[in-house]
């Protein structure tokens, strides 16, 4: 054997060796999409508006404060008039120039002008933009976090900010609603000093108890919140009380350093949380200056507990309501991945049982094997013993295509597997013009080995013609298709790869190692 052939042989020998260890076992090392394992497919829109109305509410605030510690106007308030707009009122004409240069120094996000007594704030178009992006970013980011927590093996992930959409795959998933209740709950927490009733009184009845307190409607410094009554056997919602709480925060979720699960003094399920130092310092001197109040616990708008101060509290907690351990548990994995910068809307929503996923593990198995008999057939009795050759590097092409699935971490889908059974077809595409080219060639009457070295050397250009183009619509499909399209791509480009290795070189070797062994070949089964 010449050094040609054996360093091609080790070469063949390395590569498929490499990928089959990888593959091995199968059924451990090959990821499975949802349409196989079972699972849930979620399509998410990003509430960005949300961000962009949290966005303009802050920086409204900052410009009061802004105006008034260095442009030194006093008595000025402000209102939001839209997601990206709000006014400013009380600023005299005569001190436009220095809201200019504030505007000019800390607003550069947002363009000004006077509307009569009016000033008018609106976000420029990059902000906007930026902010939008941002919402889907950190979103991602978020629920990324939210799944990681919960447990779910492999999850699949990816956005299209453009669209403002997050899919969300996730395989083995057996309580759906659980999942999609910690993916969309926003889990925005506020501690918040009660105003009425007293700690202890177990707040109000009915709203209107609580608007009869102030004569009719709340002032604009304090907000009526509600609280959930529940069943304590059964944990049900059985009615609402009400609390009047003031409208500023004392401290948010966006405070909290850590949270994990705990027993109460009568071993119920609490919420345990740590604060940051800026946090912890609030809090504490908050607190410290009303003992005897009661401090409202506050997730996503509704009042979890009231507790009384007792004493001064720094930078640890406890959260305390009528929560199973799940819910707690829920809770505190919601908490340690950060609230979400807007609300999500479902637009999707796919669950696939594992028993289905088993069957269409079958019926795909079942359409390759009997896809794969008839193509080694039909090369035996077309091509009769060079069809051996094909069929050989047909069943090398199958082997590389999943250990090199295996290798990458890719994940095989239904579609995936249709996308091999297409590979397998161009992968015999490619030797029936490999062979038909060297039959062309023994019937010029060329010599065997002359025969078999022009019958590759013609059919290159088409193999890799053919190949490539259909390559590059793989890598579109990747690009732009989402789940299953994206599965099927990547098992179809990394086919095609195979395809032109196992064609081309495997094949080529086969020959020249056949005929290497013999002096002169004077016939070639084909």
């Amino acid at each position: 054997m010449n050094r040609s052939l054996l360093w091609r042989g080790v070469l063949i020998l390395i590569v498929v060796g490499i990928l089959a260890w990888s593959a091995y076992p199968l059924d451990e090392k090959l990821k499975l999409g949802l349409d196989l394992r079972g699972g849930m497919h979620l399509v998410l829109h990003v509430l960005a508006d949300d961000a962009l109305r949290a966005e303009t509410e802050t920086d409204m605030d900052r410009t009061l404060r802004l105006l008034r510690d260095e442009a030194e106007v006093t008595g000025a308030t402000a209102r939001r008039t839209g997601n990206t707009r709000f006014e400013v009122l009380g600023v005299p004409e005569e001190r436009d120039d220095a809201v200019a240069e504030v505007a000019e120094d800390f607003l550069a996000n947002w363009a000004w002008s006077r509307q009569d007594a009016r000033l008018v704030f609106d976000m420029r178009d990059a902000y906007e933009s930026d902010t939008r992006l941002q919402a889907v970013a950190q979103a991602r980011q978020t629920i990324d976090n939210r799944v990681n927590a919960y447990g779910v093996a492999e999850p699949v992930i990816t956005t299209d900010a453009d669209k403002e959409r997050i899919v969300v795959q996730l395989p083995g998933v057996d309580d759906p609603e659980r999942v999609k209740d910690l993916i969309q709950s926003t889990a925005f927490l506020e501690f918040r000093l009660v105003e009425w009733p007293e700690p202890g009184a177990g707040g109000a009845a009915t709203r209107e108890e609580v608007l009869a307190r102030y004569g009719g409607s709340v002032p604009p410094s304090v907000e009526l919140l509600p609280e959930e009554i529940r069943d304590p056997q059964t944990n049900d919602v059985v009615g609402e009380r009400y609390w009047a709480v003031q409208a500023t925060s004392v401290i948010t979720g966006r405070d909290l350093k850590n949270a994990r699960p705990g027993l109460g003094d009568f071993q119920q399920p609490v919420v345990n949380f740590t604060l940051s130092p800026e946090g912890g310092d609030r809090f504490g001197q908050a607190t410290g200056e009303n003992i005897g109040r009661g401090l409202a616990i506050i997730l996503d708008g509704k009042v979890v507990s009231a507790p009384r101060i007792n004493g001064r509290i720094d930078d640890q907690g406890m959260i305390e309501g009528s929560f199973t351990q799940q819910e707690v548990q829920d809770l505190v994995t919601t908490l340690r991945s950060g609230a979400l910068p807007a609300g999500i809307e479902y637009l999707e929503e796919r669950t696939v049982g594992p028993s289905l996923g088993q069957d269409s593990i079958r019926q795909g198995l079942r359409a390759g094997l009997i896809g794969g008999a008839l193509v080694v057939l039909t090369m035996l009795v077309v091509y009769k013993g060079s069809g051996i050759n094909a069929v050989v590097a047909l069943a090398l092409n199958v082997v590389l295509v999943f250990g090199a699935l295996a290798y990458f971490g890719a994940t095989l889908t239904l579609p995936g597997i249709a996308g091999i059974i297409l590979t397998v077809g161009m992968a015999v595409d490619a030797n029936v013009l490999v062979f038909e080219r060297i039959r062309e060639e023994l019937h010029k009457g060329r010599t065997v080995k002359s025969a078999i070295a022009n019958g590759f050397d013609k059919a290159r250009s088409s193999i890799f013609d053919a190949n490539v183009t259909t390559l590059i619509a793989a890598l579109f499909l990747f690009q732009f298709g989402t789940g299953p399209i994206r599965g099927f791509a990547v098992t179809l480009s990394v086919g095609i790869l195979s395809s032109i290795f196992t064609a081309l070189f495997v094949s080529r070797w086969i020959f020249d190692l056949v005929t290497s062994r013999r002096g002169r070949v004077e016939r070639l089964s084909i």
